[in-house]
């Protein structure tokens, strides 16, 4: 039995419909682990990189305060004049010094105690330390100089040779710090003193708990994450296991987490794949890594969607299997006249159109195919009439080409007239007009050789102190290097008109235009001066910034930055009665 269009329709679109929907419900799913396991990626770094501006920032703020003490007039009288031999007055001192620390970090609730440590006395707030100066952080402190030392995480116990602490339970057993030496200075009215040669520097140590580190992360990550800080010698600065802090942890990846310094990136670490986030400390050089199973990332994302995939392909297939039976029956007529005006157009009749008999996809395709009709239609008519005015605009071009040659053929014969009549000057003036007209009609504004310009500036020059009588003169100092370069055209006559219709204004003689020019570490530099009347800042704002009576100026700077760039233009220094000189800047 013959199947009917209608069932093999159904047949063939549930056929094509399975197919693809399998291949992208595979790639929906790959796709949607990928992204998400990259975003977790991108969402876990910043979260490590905001910890650590977050932890540079307060660290930053200790390293200010601790420069600060460095000026600080009341430590400076205190140690100066302090005798280690006078018990009652270093506790009279040690009451001061702790007042003075105070005010500069007791309201960071961050740090838990911060000290001055000399050989003879502790000042500060009161640790069960012994002699500190036989610590490590009093030997790194004193082989710094005066430089902040960031110590990484430590026992206290172990640091300060205090084995009566070990079994105790104390809040403070393990600290990082930051230690530096304080030469105190103090700023007279005249001058600046220093402390004397004799007295012993004390050394500046500000303690944190290592909860400081651990608190902050425990709050950004989660349960499954785990997080370690390490100084660049793998010691453990923090960590989520507590008893790796303050020992050594070395790790071969690791090693090629500190050669990059900065990034996330996805590994293997005892078998499981983790996403693996790091990033260093500007300020303490410690580096902050982070890692995250992606089985514990995924495990609530993974059911969401497959069922998401399932249903999409249960209602498309439900979908594709009612369609199929409304979409055969009126699918084959409305084709076929579509086909017909198709054909129909395709011979050139653009005049065809189809009878909208539904308001289904059909009915649209059918409107959009009218639409499009007229479009075309249309399209041709105006390209039609656009290539007239193509042909009319050449035949114009071509006649306003006379003009420029009836114009340079007019000054000729009245060059020769002037000749026979033996007015040399009248003639010179029109071979330098006809020069000048030559150059400024060309139908290029391209820059041009120095040599042209000046040519041009010379014909200029002589038509002006003709026309003034000559009022100036003009002198010329170039580098003859500058020969070898082009510049934008016109490029000095809008000063120089300016200088002689409004610097000479007032003169009748003895006007004096200097243009100058030199190059001087990879810049062009042009110079046009003059001993006018000048300007003053005002009019100078207004020639250089704003709309004015100058738009030659302002051609000429907008043409100069706009070829070469903001950096290059033109700068005018005027004032009343003292000339004005506007010194052009342009590239090599």
């Amino acid at each position: 039995m013959k199947m009917t269009f209608r069932y093999r329709l159904l047949a063939s679109y549930i056929f094509l419909i399975a197919i693809p929907l399998l291949v992208l419900g595979t790639v929906f799913y790959r796709t949607s682990l990928r992204i998400i396991t990259e975003q977790a990626q991108r969402n876990v770094y910043e979260i490590v990189k905001k910890n650590n501006e977050v932890m540079d920032t307060k660290l930053r703020i200790v390293d200010q305060n601790s420069m600060s003490l460095f000026l600080d007039k009341d430590l400076f009288r205190i140690f100066n004049q302090l005798d280690p031999a006078n018990e009652a007055g270093l506790f009279e001192a040690d009451r001061q010094v702790t007042a003075i620390l105070g005010k500069y970090f007791s309201q960071n609730q961050d740090i838990y105690a911060y000290q001055l440590w000399t050989s003879y006395f502790t000042f500060g707030q009161t640790l069960p330390q012994g002699d500190p100066t036989q610590s490590d952080i009093y030997y790194m402190a004193r082989q710094a100089g005066g430089k902040l030392v960031w110590v990484p995480t430590y026992d206290f116990v172990s640091m300060f040779h205090q084995p009566y602490l070990q079994s105790g339970n104390l809040e403070f057993r393990y600290l990082f710090s930051a230690t530096r030496v304080l030469d105190f200075t103090y700023l007279g009215n005249t001058r600046l003193e220093k402390m004397d040669a004799r007295v012993e520097r004390p050394v500046l140590a500000i303690s944190f708990k290592s909860e400081v580190l651990k608190s902050l992360y425990a709050d950004s990550i989660s349960g499954s994450s785990r997080y370690m800080v390490l100084d660049p010698y793998d010691k453990v600065v923090a960590s989520s296991e507590p008893g790796a802090v303050a020992h050594t942890y070395k790790e071969a990846w690791l090693d090629k987490l500190k050669l990059e310094g900065s990034g996330a990136r996805r590994m293997t670490l005892d078998g499981e794949a983790v996403i693996v986030c790091f990033d260093r400390s500007e300020v303490t050089g410690w580096m902050s890594v982070v890692w995250i199973p992606e089985a514990g990332l995924l495990s609530s994302f993974v059911p969401v969607i497959r069922t998401s995939i399932t249903v999409l392909a249960v209602v498309l297939g439900i979908a594709a299997f009612i369609l199929a039976f409304f979409i055969a029956g009126k699918i084959t007529k409305p084709i076929k006249r579509l086909l017909s005006a198709m054909r129909s157009v395709g011979e050139g009749d653009f005049q065809t159109r189809v009878e909208v008999v539904a308001n289904d996809e059909f009915g649209i395709l059918t409107k959009r195919f009218n639409r499009m009709n007229d479009r075309i239609h249309l399209l041709v008519t105006e390209n039609y009439e656009i290539k007239l005015k193509e042909k009319e605009a050449e035949i114009q071009a071509l006649t306003m080409q006379m003009h420029p040659h009836f114009l340079y053929n007019t000054l000729n014969v009245m060059n020769w007239t002037a000749i026979e009549n033996d007015q040399q000057e009248l003639s010179r003036m029109l071979v330098c007009l006809s020069n000048m007209l030559h150059y400024t009609s060309r139908k290029t504004w391209d820059a041009v050789h120095l040599s042209e310009e000046m040519n041009w500036m010379d014909n200029y020059f002589y038509i002006m102190s003709i026309r003034f009588e000559d009022k100036f003169m003009v002198e010329y100092d170039i580098d003859p290097q500058l020969y070898e370069y082009d510049v934008p055209r016109l490029l000095f006559q809008p000063f120089v008109e300016n200088a002689i219709l409004h610097g000479f204004n007032q003169t009748e003689s003895g006007g004096i235009i200097t243009i100058r020019g030199w190059m001087m570490q990879g810049t062009r530099f042009y110079e046009v001066a003059d001993n006018g009347c000048g300007m003053s800042q005002e009019t100078v704002h207004a020639i250089v910034y704003q709309k004015s009576s100058s738009v030659g100026i302002k051609n000429t700077i907008d043409r100069i930055q706009i070829t070469y760039g903001t950096p290059y233009g033109v700068s005018i220094i005027s004032a009343p009665g003292q000339g004005t000189r506007v010194v052009i800047t342009l590239p090599v």
